[in-house]
């Protein structure tokens, strides 16, 4: 019967072909790894990497970080050649740090340079994660070092997006080393009268958040960013006690005072040039403008 036609189900699944899956480009599509909700990675991207489900901050690249701060073609980098050697000889260790120059095309795990936010200039440094998991090496340490000798001299305001595992292992001490150097380094910027702003994104570990992370004039840090030295499971071995669920997260440090407060990443571009403009010196112009009503009300 003509019913029986419609009614018929399939005997066999179809099975899409290599050709049909190629048309689907890899990318094309992003799962959020919290709520796993899935959606298109050019609409996450014009969302700030945020997820419009949950909230949740994806990991931006180095240069797409400068580009939700910087305004635009205002951004100069610094030392973009400086190369890690490898001094203790360390197996692989060349060759995984080549395949990661040329996996992000960086060539190390920190970006640094000068541009300005909503108009106020600022030395910066951004890590990123995705070059050795950010670890912080001795070129990490030198390009930090660098920028802030460029802050003292320049007088300006230095700002630091920290993403990192923590200190390099590969480069033993020499690592190590760092933490000592970019923290003498951040005192002078504070005795020459400096501002130090610290912003901590997901994860900030280790040998950095033991070090330059941790001591901003202003800590930020974005929505439950992992914040921390020793992992969870070391440090409830060594105290036998059950840890709070959201230890070392950004919410559990902030209520605890060791942030100043925890920024959406859509709100960062804002709240920072709300510092910057209550810090930097008035101008000639911004002084008359200020006093001309005044003057006009006497």
């Amino acid at each position: 019967m003509l019913r029986d036609l419609f009614s018929k189900k399939k005997k066999y699944a179809t099975i899409p072909s290599e050709e049909a899956k190629q048309e689907v480009p890899e990318g094309l599509m992003t799962k959020c790894p919290q709520c796993k909700s899935i959606m298109y990675t050019k609409e996450l991207k014009k969302n700030l990497s945020v997820c419009d489900s949950c909230g949740f901050h994806h990991r931006l690249t180095a240069y797409d970080r400068m580009d939700t701060i910087f305004d635009p073609e205002t951004f100069e980098e610094f030392d973009h050649d400086i190369i890690a050697k490898d001094p203790l000889n360390f197996p692989s260790y060349q060759e995984k740090s080549k395949a990661d120059r040329e996996k992000t095309g960086l060539n190390e795990a920190i970006v640094t340079g000068k541009g300005k936010i909503d108009g106020y200039p600022a030395v910066v440094g951004v890590m990123d994660a995705r070059f050795r998991m950010g670890s912080m090496g001795s070129v990490v340490g030198e390009k930090i070092n660098r920028a802030i000798e460029r802050a003292i001299e320049e007088d300006k305001p230095f700002i630091l997006f920290a993403a990192s595992g923590g200190a390099r292992m590969q480069e033993g001490v020499f690592s190590l080393m760092q933490m000592a150097k970019t923290s003498t380094a951040l005192n002078r910027l504070s005795n020459a009268g400096n501002l130090f702003i610290s912003v901590m994104t997901h994860p900030t570990t280790g040998g950095v958040s033991a070090s330059f992370a941790s001591l901003g004039d202003i800590n930020l840090a974005e929505p439950k960013a992992l914040i921390g030295f020793a992992g969870r499971r070391i440090i409830e071995q060594t105290i036998r006690q059950e840890l709070p669920e959201d230890f070392q997260t950004a919410e559990f440090l902030l209520k605890h005072g060791q942030l100043d407060r925890v920024v959406e990443r859509k709100e960062l571009k804002e709240t920072l040039k709300t510092i910057l403009s209550i810090h930097s010196p008035l101008s000639e112009e911004a002084v008359k403008e200020q006093l001309e009503p005044n003057e006009q009300e006497v």
